[in-house]
């Protein structure tokens, strides 16, 4: 090797010993490719300096690292012997005896002191090779790495090996193909194969057991965004545990180099099986809850039997079943009191609802609604019901299906389509068994467990319940309804000068019972008395309170007491009652001869009366107070209803909506009454179409009566004046006028009657006024008088010349009476007509 011991060239300058232009053309030629320094993941983290020599020493080629290296440029050191510049003189020796020994071929490696072009000593780590250069030219390849640098890099490496290597968690990288690129034994124990098996593969290919669609979905997200992905889940089964599901989390993050260049993916994964499975358990058992919460909300909304098991069925399916099915035993269907199952008992149910999750032939299997099975007492099914206690069979087979299934027939078809997991579950209330529900599963996969058993149980439990409730209730229901009902107007008679037509309407509301109540009561000589009151609050108990009041109110009109007496009695029959029970009540007595109409209210809404040319007017009686207060009087007012006017009495139901001012309601049966032409029916049925439209919440009581003249053959009256021959006349006019009549056998009768009631008003009354006779069910013979004390029945002895006149009236009358008026009082006795009159 030539060295020549120069000082160093100045820039450009280059040795007389140097090569010429031709060598330095071949030489150029020949020029080695670049050597890359180290790099890791993409980065360099090493410069690696490598320069070209002669034979003799000098320079060809010098790197851009190794001019970081040692801060000579290639400008300045090209050409020129590398000892000189580059080793201190008391090392030249040893360089260029080592360097002479690589031109004839020898590697050499190892650490040696460079100078920098600053002076300072530079530790570089070597590796030089001899070469053949063109013309066979001996050349001298060497490469240097600074040591301190080197040290720290393979520090740093040790370090990311030994995580990768030793970390107990999965780790793995992946090309730009989503191919196994590097991984460690934690992943490779994972998933139960060596770390070659991954190596060059995809994940569908390595684990064909595992989620691999999604999880390279998840990994092309993070290739293509560089957004990394945390706790990505994946589950599946793997070589080395092939029975058992597991999951893992992992987390993707994209490799790219200093530039930019997109590498591959790498990924931490961790088994996080037992969590998933805490985690599975937690969500199913917050999907049971929330099915809970909502099958709570939507069963047992109504009071209805059939509604409710259709409430249970439409929780369940799909969620829950595949399909389900609820029967009931007959007698709860009934509405009778479910009774025990006795231990030889069978037991036959009625399908009242099902339903299935997709369209399927278990529907076609199983009994259709309305349908009924029988189970004997040794049948599962039986079995079962009688224990109250759930039946699971996770598993079924024909055997077991067949076992249970009301029709043999039934059970092929049902295995083949898959039916596989079964449960019923007893309708139990009170400790009595109502019916079954059953739920299947054929395509859920999952077989029914200790879970689903106690969650279909609660809900089995809610729908009984409602069920039970449902029964006593419609049990209770219709006890009122029977009440109610007997207690209303079986018939109304005709009434001569008033023509009546009613509506009473129940609630639209299943489950109330109202205690609205109307009455027509025929009292005397042709009078009759309208009743129509509404007991507040709902049930058995306001329709037996209701019943009550009816009673006593027909009771008292029959008295002849005027309608404010009525309701003071009524007002203390309401208090005697007792429990907070009140009553809103209106009575009005009309008599047909005058037209003439007196009306009391206690606390009720007030009547509408439409005069014959079709205007209509409210009514403004003092309103009173409700029945059962106590202590208040009530008041009477009195009115003429024109032939041809109509009275409306009614109870709030008619008129009274939710969010609605009850005024508006009445002015609006005022404004439908107010039309002409109408019969007496159509107007009811106008008032019913116009104000009850869906349905009322309340019962509905409504009286309409229009006024009609009398005929002439059914009244006559005398004025009696002269008070000394006032008997004969009265005796004459009524032969004459029961001639006319057709009524002659009733003439001594009532020769004899009409002659006691004038002479006991010229005895005791003063002087008798006016005989009226009236026909309608009964002959009616009336006289008034001016005093206002009744007549009595009073014990006479057989020497006694008198006191048997109002005896006489009480043996030979079918009836008889007085009644208070304004000027004086009206007594009256009447006769049963023949038959055929």
């Amino acid at each position: 090797m030539h060295a020549p011991d120069t000082g160093s060239p100045s820039e450009g300058e280059h040795s007389a010993d140097g090569p010429d232009a031709e060598d330095r053309e071949h030489l150029d030629a020949a020029e080695p490719p670049d050597i890359a320094p180290a790099r890791l993941d993409g980065h360099r983290l090493v410069p690696l300096a490598t320069a070209l020599l002669d034979g003799e020493g000098r320079v060809l080629h010098w790197s851009e690292d190794a001019e970081q290296l040692l801060g000579w440029t290639a400008d300045e050191i090209v050409g020129h012997f590398a000892a000189p510049l580059l080793v201190r003189p008391e090392n030249r020796d040893e360089v260029l005896a080592l360097y002479q020994r690589i031109l004839v071929g020898r590697r050499w490696s190892g650490v040696f002191p460079v100078r920098h072009r600053d002076g300072h000593q530079v530790e570089l780590e070597f590796r030089t090779y001899g070469i053949d250069g063109p013309q066979g030219r001996p050349l001298v390849l060497a490469t240097g790495s600074d040591v301190r640098a080197l040290r720290q890099v393979e520090a740093d490496l040790a370090v990311l090996d030994g995580f990768f290597t030793q970390s107990p968690i999965g780790m793995a990288v992946y090309d730009t193909e989503l191919r196994f690129v590097r991984l460690n034994e934690a992943l490779a124990r994972i998933n139960g194969l060596s770390v070659e098996a991954h190596l060059g593969r995809r994940m569908d290919a390595v684990l064909p057991g595992l989620n691999a669609a999604e999880i390279e979905a998840v990994m092309r997200h993070v290739l293509a965004s560089g957004v990394p992905v945390v706790d990505a889940r994946s589950h599946g089964r793997t070589p080395g545990d092939p029975r058992r599901d597991r999951a893992w989390s992992a987390s993707y993050f994209r490799l790219e180099d200093s530039s930019g260049r997109v590498l591959g993916v790498s990924s931490s994964i961790i088994d996080v099986t037992a969590r998933y499975q805490a985690e599975a358990r937690a969500s199913r058992a917050q999907d049971r809850l929330a099915m809970l919460a909502a099958a709570t909300a939507r069963i047992g909304t109504t009071l209805d039997l059939k509604r409710t098991a259709e409430e249970l069925v439409e929780a369940v399916v799909p969620r829950f079943a595949d399909f389900a099915t609820v029967d009931l035993l007959d007698p709860v269907l009934q509405g009778e009191e479910p009774g025990l199952l006795a231990p030889d008992q069978g037991v036959e149910l009625r399908a009242v609802a099902s339903g299935e999750a997709y369209e399927s032939r278990v529907s076609l299997l199983a009994d259709a609604v309305g349908e009924t099975s029988a189970f004997d007492s040794h049948r599962m099914y039986t079995r079962t019901l009688r224990s109250g206690r759930p039946l699971v069979i996770p598993h079924l087979d024909e055997p077991t299906l067949r076992s249970l299934a009301a029709k043999p027939e039934r059970v092929g078809p049902a295995i083949a389509e898959g039916v596989h997991s079964y449960l019923l579950v007893p309708l139990m209330a009170r400790g009595k068994v109502l019916g079954g529900a059953e739920f299947i599963r054929i395509r859920n996969p999952e077989p029914f467990n200790d879970g689903d058993v106690s969650l279909a149980e609660e809900l089995v439990a809610r729908t009984a319940v409602s069920m039970d409730n449902a029964r006593l209730y419609r049990r209770e229901r219709e006890t009122a309804l029977t009440l109610q009902r007997s207690l209303l107007p079986q018939e109304i008679h005709r009434t001569l000068g008033l023509e009546i037509a009613y509506r009473y309407l129940p609630s639209s509301v299943v489950s109330e019972v109202g205690g609205d109540w109307f009455d027509v009561v025929p009292l005397s000589c042709g009078r009759v008395a309208l009743v129509v009151g509404d007991v507040m609050g709902h049930g058995i108990r306001a329709a037996a309170t209701m019943g009550q009041l009816r009673t006593v109110a027909r009771t008292l009109a029959t008295l002849d007491m005027l309608p404010a007496q009525v309701l003071t009695r009524l007002d203390e029959t309401a208090t005697g009652i007792g429990e907070g029970q009140f009553a809103t009540c209106v009575c009005a007595v009309y008599d047909p001869v005058d037209r003439s109409c007196t009306l009391s209210s206690a606390g009720h809404l007030p009547p509408v009366v439409m005069a014959p040319d079709g205007s209509a007017r409210v009514l403004t009686p003092p309103a009173g107070v409700p029945l059962g207060v106590g202590g208040v009087a009530f008041e009477n007012i009195e009115f003429t209803l024109p032939e041809g006017g109509i009275l409306t009495l009614y109870t709030d139901g008619l008129v009274e909506r939710r969010g609605q001012d009850i005024d508006e309601g009445i002015d609006a049966l005022r404004r439908t009454l107010a039309e002409r032409g109408r019969t007496l029916e159509a107007h009811c049925d106008a008032v019913v179409t116009s104000l009850v439209r869906g349905g009322s919440e309340d019962d509905i009581a409504m009286i309409m009566a229009r006024a009609l003249p009398v005929p002439g053959d059914r009244i006559a009256t005398l004025s009696l004046i002269d008070e000394e021959r006032a008997p004969a006349l009265a005796r004459r006019f009524t032969r004459a006028t029961l001639a006319a009549w057709g009524l002659s056998p009733l003439a001594d009768f009532a020769e004899l009657l009409v002659s006691e009631l004038v002479t006991n008003a010229l005895v005791h009354a003063g002087e008798p006024r006016r005989l009226r006779l009236f026909r309608d069910r009964g002959l009616t013979m009336e006289v008034a008088d001016s005093a206002g004390t009744a007549p009595r029945l009073r014990p006479f002895g057989s020497q006694d010349e008198g006191g048997r006149g109002m005896a006489l009236v009480n043996e030979l009358a079918h009836r008889w009476g007085s009644r208070p008026v304004k000027d004086g009082k009206v007594v009256w006795a009447e006769l049963e007509l023949p038959l055929g009159s």
